[in-house]
């Protein structure tokens, strides 16, 4: 008498696993990030897993995908009178810009990063918690 094992079955992929360049992912993850946006929709449109589309965002935030660096550059800075005005703007999108603002009851610090992210904190804030916030905002 044979004894009949049971069938073994094989699954294969219909096709072979992209290969994402880290600006490709970058790009990706940033695309999930606009405001508005929908991460999963996002993944839909790459062809992506939604899972893999976190995946990657949480490798941005603990930097092991690293964001493009954008140089620094400088922009001018005007400080507004009580009463208002207008800030001119920096002499490209992609330039990072500060401007002080008034508040009613003090003054208030805008910086505008470049990935534009908008920092706001008061005029009195200590140096050193503001150069912590910007890197980790940096290291994004």
């Amino acid at each position: 008498m044979s004894v009949r094992e049971a069938p073994i079955e094989v699954i294969t992929r219909g096709e072979r696993r992209r290969i994402w360049t880290p600006e490709q992912k970058r790009d990706i993850v940033m695309e999930s990030l606009e405001p508005g946006g929908s991460p999963s929709a996002v993944a839909r449109r790459h062809g992506i897993g939604s899972g893999l589309l976190y995946t990657w965002r949480r490798q941005m935030v603990e930097g092991q995908l690293k964001a493009l660096p954008v140089p620094p550059s400088f922009v001018p800075v005007a400080a507004l009178p009580d009463g208002g005005g207008t800030v001119a703007e920096g002499p490209t999108p992609q330039a990072a810009s500060s401007a002080v603002l008034p508040d009613d009851t003090a003054a208030r610090i805008e910086i505008v990063l470049p990935d534009g992210v908008t920092v706001r904190v008061g005029a009195a804030v200590e140096e050193a918690a503001l150069r912590r916030v910007l890197a980790a905002l940096g290291r994004r």
